[in-house]
């Protein structure tokens, strides 16, 4: 770690909080280790493929080559070129995120907090099924972002073609700010075109300050084309510059930079540059894209949330002078300090050794110490003030997505929505005595990724652990040997299936029981019906005249969320339907909230006997790339998998498959594409939807379950 504090104050408008977002392997993590080499923060430059990274601390990480929890870090920077911004230091808090899909969660809490964006594009791949997702994923927060075309040095690289790939996949505006000259092993640098500028690198280590030359001849037409239509696409954005174009008057490149930085941040255009990183080439230029066209927390001025326990609209300027709110975004337990809290403090102050509101949960918490993380190192702090990403230690009962606040003004922040788990497996135990550490490893595990669920089933008395994918479980196993030293037996990965209903139907729920003294009375009648896939569970009261008193009607609804829970056709949770309580009666002295509980779920039970039971499946979207020679070998397999081929498209000699296919077909699928391929196709799927399965496979896994269930 660097001498120099990390916690040094500078004016809120010269800081950057930043995530650099990708596919998988398209070298966000080696980017972001040039950013902490150049910056000054690390002094060698680690290495993915050699395990070394400084972001991928954790051992799996070092193994696998992938990075699997967002890791933050604080740097600062002094831009390397003359810019329209000072030449200051900018504090730059960043956060790496994970690429695979598996770890979806990861990228999804770190953009929510974050304020501008680094989207990592591998320029021989262009825009890959998981960089649309996660693109996605930055629309949903509005989080402008601006563009590296990385690994311009690899076999098949095109930066032309990757720049049309973001404007029709991603479907935004691309600003080109470079030209690369050459590309595979003719890749020397690159051409800043508003400058008029050559940066070439030596390719060695030592030598990674880029000099700057004329543009070779070759280049010229090349670069005047491409520079007209980056000022023309600036122009468009800023009515001052269209005038200035329209008359063909000369325009400034500070006054550029100023529009362009507006329509980044609105938006409008997204900056494209390019480089190697393993390479250490044009680092320097993107990191002063960094300070020139993303925003500080005083460009987003403000944060809208609500005032709890109500609807109403509250606004907070994003300064240290306004009442303290922050978001936990992440939760980590850290063998040395227990478990850290992230917060990204968005107004105020916040004090170590002061309480702070749990807004969300409506409780105080005491906040013990303020840490600066770099990866998984600490540096200790007293204060952290608005914009800044710190690590709290102390905080007992927040959870992802809770808002902290001061208790005199409270404010509940926008939440983070997770996607549901698709799959899950049986765990237990090794031994008696791993019995309760196992119990204990999993609630932390929990705790730190919402994506991962824990469930009793209290028929088998297994747990069932659920998550993402294969890999997302097996890394889960892997941390809780390493970390918690529990060991256990896992089972074979099982399918995520949800039941749902294809017609309305009715049912009459009656629990009766007289026995001596004080009987029990509960009846309703319900009315069920389908929802449109995805949008889960919901119950309606339509009881009028009091035939039903109101403080029987929510354990109504309990009794039948219990029920859907269980399952009729197959045991697995209920989805997709409207449950409406539309009549029933009561007794003055025998009934009761049990009563009417076990009413609902005994008229669930009725109605969907007659309500057309289905099984639903996850359905994955899946992207193949392979060699053109064994297209036809992949495709055939897919068919064997009931997959529904959306379309193929070829880029250089590669093709790319894009299919929607059941993940009950999918197991082992990565090995078996390896052995058809020799090695040479690789595959990535991500969740899509949910869809009904076929009958004769429905009446297999209702027969299985029966068999297992006389077992």
């Amino acid at each position: 770690m660097s001498e120099k504090s990390a916690n040094k104050q500078v004016p809120l408008e010269r800081v950057r909080n930043i995530g650099i977002i990708a596919h998988i392997d398209a070298g966000k993590t080696t980017t972001t280790e040039r950013i902490l080499f150049y910056t000054g923060r690390t002094y060698k430059i680690g290495e993915v493929h050699e395990g070394e990274a400084t972001m991928d601390w954790m051992e799996q990480e070092k193994e696998r080559g992938i990075t699997i929890v967002s890791a933050a870090t604080t740097t600062f920077w002094t831009p390397y070129f003359e810019g329209h911004l000072p030449k200051a230091e900018y504090r730059f808090n960043i956060i790496d995120t994970p690429g695979h899909v598996d770890f979806t969660a990861e990228v999804e809490r770190s953009l929510r907090v974050l304020d501008g964006g680094i989207t990592v594009l591998d320029a021989s791949e262009g825009v890959q099924s998981q960089s649309e997702t996660v693109w996605r994923q930055a629309d949903k927060y509005n989080v402008p972002r601006i563009c590296f075309v990385n690994k311009m040095d690899k076999l098949g690289a095109d930066f032309l073609a990757t720049v049309e790939d973001i404007r029709t996949k991603f479907g935004v505006k691309p600003a080109v700010m470079v030209l690369p000259m050459g590309a595979e092993n003719n890749f020397k640098g690159v051409i800043q075109l508003l400058e008029r500028q050559a940066l070439f690198w030596k390719d060695t280590a030592a030598d990674t300050e880029p000099t700057v030359q004329d543009i070779p001849e070759e280049y010229r037409a090349q670069v005047e084309e491409l520079r007209a239509q980056l000022i023309e696409s600036i122009a468009e954005t800023d009515d001052k510059l269209m005038e200035k174009f329209l008359n063909e008057q000369e325009m400034e490149i500070n006054e550029l930079k100023m529009a362009l930085r507006k329509a980044v941040i609105n938006y409008q255009l997204v900056p494209i540059l390019a480089g190697s990183s393993l390479k250490n080439t044009g680092i320097q230029p993107l990191l002063d894209a960094v300070v020139e066209y993303l925003p500080s927390p005083v460009d987003i001025d403000e944060v809208k949330g609500t005032k709890p326990g109500t609807d109403e609209e509250v606004v907070r300027k994003l300064v240290p002078e306004e009442k303290f709110a922050g978001l936990a975004f992440k939760i980590q337990t850290d063998p040395h300090v227990g478990k850290l809290t992230y917060v990204r403090v968005y107004s105020g102050t916040l004090k170590a050794g002061s309480y702070a509101y749990n807004a969300t949960r409506d409780e105080k918490e005491r906040v013990g110490r303020l840490l600066l993380m770099h990866a998984n190192q600490r540096e200790e702090i007293s204060e952290a003030r608005a914009g800044e990403i710190v690590a709290v230690v102390g905080l007992r009962a927040t959870k992802t997505g809770d808002t902290l606040a001061d208790e005199s003004e409270p404010i509940i922040l926008e939440g983070i929505t997770f996607a549901e788990p698709v799959i899950s497996l049986a765990i237990e135990p090794k031994t008696k005595a791993d019995q309760e550490k196992m119990g204990l490893a999993l609630n932390k595990l929990s705790e730190e990724d919402p994506t991962f669920n824990i469930k009793v089933n209290h028929e088998t008395g297994q747990t069932i652990i659920g998550g993402m994918g294969e890999l997302h479980l097996e890394i889960i196993v892997d941390r809780m040997k390493r970390e918690f030293h529990v060991a256990a037996n896992v089972g074979a990965p099982q399918v995520a299936y949800r039941e749902t209903i294809t017609k309305p139907a009715e049912g009459e729920g009656k629990y009766i029981k007289q026995t001596g003294g004080r009987g029990q009375y509960g009846h309703v009648l319900l009315r069920i019906e389908p929802k449109d896939r995805g949008t889960g569970y919901e119950f309606v009261d339509e009881i009028t005249g009091g035939v039903v008193p109101r403080e029987y009607i929510e354990p109504v609804n309990k009794g039948v969320q219990e029920s859907l829970e269980r399952g009729f056709l197959a045991g697995y949770p209920m989805t997709d339907l409207q449950v409406a309580l539309y009549d029933g009666s009561y007794h003055e002295v025998d009934s009761s909230e049990l009563a009417f509980k076990m009413a609902g779920s005994l008229g669930l039970r009725e109605a969907v006997k007659n309500a057309g039971m289905v099984l639903l499946e996850p359905i994955m979207k899946l992207e193949v790339t392979s060699p053109e020679n064994f297209m036809g070998d992949v495709i055939g397999d897919l068919g064997g998998r009931r997959a529904q081929i959306q379309g193929t498209t070829t880029r250089g000699n590669v093709v790319i498959i894009t299919a929607l296919v059941p993940l009950a077909e999918m197991q082992g699928y990565v090995t078996i594409l390896r052995s058809m391929t020799q090695g040479r196709a690789s595959s990535v799927l991500l969740p899509s939807h949910y869809d009904e399965v076929p009958k004769s496979i429905t009446d297999k896994i209702v027969a299985e379950r029966e068999g297992t269930h006389r077992r």
